[in-house]
């Protein structure tokens, strides 16, 4: 008799519907295992955005719009009523349902102390949580003022079938002592080689690549631009406007509802002044599909400059998949992706960073992509959660 295929409910964010079109970090992330998953004869069900599904795949969702928009408004807006009613809906249909071997949520926060709750209910399969960020709250950060995100982990009742894996062994060593006999071995995020094409001769201009926000640093990538004089093209998001046009109308705009948003404000103060000053900074707005791919692959670097502790960094694979180097500050989880000298360059100060992006063309771009063969496959980050289920699973029926 054959074995009855695993069956996962994939609780995704509410925000982006999944495929993607153009930024999505954690979603990128939950396509290619979604899809690599169900290769490997694993069944799943997503939960998350409707506005758009995955081929072949059942799409459960109380939201049938991108909620992007709405996800840094006050808490008691928006953020914290879509992410409540999100887990309500997918946890009730899962446990009314009944046929579901294991849960893996990956909404920041939220999930963990929705599911250190549900899992005590027998009639709620196991669960495994994904930390994708932002990263464990450090002694020196409560010193300065900022809350413990650590807290609710460490008040989260020692019971019911539940677990946890980080994204990098760096994110894993910040969490709080507390939930370590629930926290499995990382997952290192992972991409669809064949969607990077490699491309080995490069054209002259830098890219950065990421939802602009102070803990990207893209000012510092824009200041080395302009000191330099080199070309600059930036893709992201600005507040999640995601088009050159709609930016610059809500910048002439004194009374745009934007100017309340900490992204936009960021954006206007900080990388506005060199767009506007010199011609080969440009803002690109968002970049999806094909498009996106030529756009990284054909860059002479991407820049990296990050003001914060990275768990991860998908961007940094897509382009090291694709033969492009990347100048990162040593920060977060980079020094676990970028081998310095090899397939990039790791900076401590501006001044290296600097000093790092001017030394790109000493890399060659197949040791980038031999990087990313080697450490961050899709088929490997399956294999390895494939094996984080069956753990989970196992943990959880010694715990009866």
């Amino acid at each position: 008799m054959s074995k009855k295929p695993l069956k996962v409910a994939m609780i995704a964010p509410p925000w982006l519907a999944i495929p993607t079109k153009g930024y999505g970090g954690i979603e990128l992330v939950i396509e290619s295992l979604v899809d690599l998953l169900r290769k490997q004869g694993v069944e799943v069900e997503l939960f998350g955005n409707g506005a758009r599904s995955m081929k072949g795949v059942k799409t459960r969702s109380i939201y049938k719009k991108d909620m992007f928009d709405k996800i840094d408004w006050p808490y008691y807006d928006a953020p914290l009523q879509v992410m409540q009613s999100h887990m309500h809906f997918a946890l009730d249909y899962i446990e009314k349902k009944g046929d579901f071997d294991i849960i893996h949520d990956h909404n920041p926060y939220i999930g963990p102390s929705f599911l250190s709750l549900a899992t005590r209910i027998k009639s709620v399969p196991p669960a495994l949580h994904t930390f994708h960020g932002p990263p464990f709250s450090t002694d020196a950060e409560i010193a300065a003022g900022k809350e413990d995100n650590r807290t609710q982990l460490a008040l989260m009742p020692d019971s019911g079938k539940f677990y946890m894996t980080c994204i990098s062994d760096t994110q894993k060593a910040q969490a709080p002592s507390k939930v370590s006999s629930r926290m499995l071995d990382t997952v290192y995020n992972a991409i669809e080689l064949d969607l990077f094409p490699f491309v080995e001769k490069k054209k002259d201009y830098y890219i950065t690549l990421a939802r602009f926000t102070p803990e990207k640093g893209q000012h510092i990538a824009a200041k080395f631009a302009a000191k330099y004089r080199k070309r600059l093209h930036m893709a992201g998001t600005v507040a999640g406007i995601d088009t050159k046009r709609k930016l610059f109308l809500e910048l002439s705009n004194p009374l745009s509802k934007y100017r309340q948003n900490k992204e936009f404000v960021y954006y206007s103060d900080k990388v506005l002044q060199y767009v506007l000053r010199y011609p080969k900074i440009n803002f690109m707005g968002n970049i999806g599909g094909t498009k996106k791919y030529e756009f990284i692959g054909k860059a002479k670097a991407l820049l990296f400059p990050i003001q914060w502790e990275e768990p991860f960094g998908m961007a940094v694979i897509e382009a090291l998949a694709c033969g492009t180097p990347v100048v990162a500050m040593r920060r977060g989880a980079m020094p676990e992706i970028i081998q310095h000298g090899v397939n990039g360059f790791l900076a401590d100060t501006e001044e290296e960073f600097f000093e790092y992006a001017n030394r790109v063309s000493e890399i060659n771009p197949a040791d980038c992509r031999r990087s990313v063969e080697e450490k961050f496959s899709a088929t490997a980050m399956a294999q390895s959660y494939i094996d984080r289920y069956n753990e989970v699973i196992k943990l959880a029926k010694s715990r009866k």
